[in-house]
C-alpha cells in the first residue's frame, strides 16, 4: 500500500524515485533516539606548568601556593566524603599535559565554582590549559532495559553518581560515533544498535574486574559525542582492553576516537612532590 501511494504521489518522476523515497521514510521512521539516563556532571581538566615561571617565585611563594591547593583539595575531598561529587587528580603520562583533574558534580554550576575557585588560586598563575572537557555520566537504556530506577536500584546510582576509584591509573578520552554511508550510526536501527551495544558491552564486562568505566553523554556539551574514563591499578588493561574493543563491531565501523590521556593517580602529598615542594 505504502508503495502505490508513493508512486501515485510522484507519478511521473520514475519507479527507482519513488522506492528510494520510500526507503529513506523507512530508515528515518526506524532510527529512533535511545533514551539515557543521566547522572552528575564531569569534567575533565588537564593543564601544563610553566616551570619557569614556577621557579621563579621564592620558596616561601611555592608553599603558600601549595598550602591554598591543599585547603581547596580538602574541601573537594569533603563534598565527595558527602556523596555529593567527586574528584581525583593525576600526573600525566607524555608531552600534551602535566595535570589532570577530573570533577564530578550534581550540576553544571558547580562545576563553574570549581574554575572560578581554581582561577582565583595562585597556582593558576603558572598553569596553562592543555584540554578540557564537560560531559554528564549517562548509561543508554540499550543496557539499562526498559525504564528502570536509578532510585531503586543501588547498581545504577553507583553508575551514575560514581565515586571515582582509588586506583594507580587513569585513561581518559573522547569519542564520537561515525556518519560515512553505510557506516552511519545514526542511520542505523535502533534493534541494530542495541545488539551492537550489547556485544560491544560484553567485551567491556569481560574486563571489568581490572578496569572500571565511566562513560559521560557530551551531545551539546563539547566537541566529541561521549567522553570515556578508565581506572585501573595498571595502565596495561587499558591497551588490553581498547585493542580487543577495536575488532568490536560497533568500534570498528561506527566509532572515531580522539586524543588519549593517560596517568597516574595523585594524593596532596603527591602533587606537592611533583611541583619540587615537600
Amino acid at each position: 500500500m505504502a508503495r502505490a501511494v508513493c508512486y501515485r504521489a510522484y507519478k511521473g518522476r520514475g519507479r527507482a524515485w519513488a522506492d528510494r523515497t520510500l526507503l529513506r521514510r523507512r530508515v528515518f521512521h526506524l532510527a529512533e533516539p535511545v533514551e539515557t539516563l543521566d547522572g552528575w556532571f564531569m569534567w575533565h581538566h588537564l593543564t601544563t606548568v610553566d616551570w619557569a615561571e614556577w621557579w621563579s617565585w621564592a620558596p616561601a611563594e611555592r608553599e603558600a601556593a601549595l598550602v591554598e591547593w591543599r585547603q581547596m583539595w580538602d574541601g573537594w575531598a569533603a563534598v565527595e566524603a558527602q556523596h555529593q561529587g567527586s574528584v581525583g587528580v593525576y600526573a600525566m603520562a607524555g608531552a600534551r599535559a602535566d595535570f589532570m583533574s577530573i570533577h564530578l558534580r550534581p550540576t553544571l554550576d558547580e562545576l563553574i565554582d570549581i574554575k572560578a575557585s581554581m582561577q582565583a588560586a595562585r597556582l593558576h598563575r603558572v598553569e596553562r590549559p592543555a584540554y578540557s572537557y564537560i560531559s554528564v555520566v549517562e548509561l543508554a537504556t540499550y543496557v539499562a532495559k526498559g525504564h528502570p530506577d536509578p532510585q531503586t536500584n543501588p547498581a545504577l546510582r553507583a553508575r551514575l553518581w560514581p565515586t571515582l576509584p582509588d586506583r594507580h591509573a587513569v585513561c581518559f578520552y573522547p569519542m564520537s560515533k561515525r556518519r560515512q554511508g553505510a557506516d552511519n550510526w545514526y542511520m542505523t536501527d535502533r534493534a541494530d544498535r542495541a545488539h551492537l551495544m550489547r556485544g560491544h558491552g560484553a567485551v567491556g564486562h569481560k574486563y571489568s574486574p581490572h578496569v572500571t568505566q565511566i562513560v559521560s553523554g557530551s551531545q551539546g556539551l563539547d566537541d566529541w559525542e561521549w567522553g570515556v574514563t578508565l581506572v585501573a591499578d595498571d595502565p596495561i588493561w587499558f591497551k588490553k582492553l581498547v585493542y580487543e574493543m577495536r575488532f568490536d563491531e560497533a568500534s570498528a565501523r561506527f566509532a572515531e576516537f580522539g586524543p588519549f590521556y593517560v596517568g597516574t593517580r595523585l594524593d596532596a602529598a603527591g602533587f606537592a612532590r611533583r611541583l619540587g615542594v615537600r
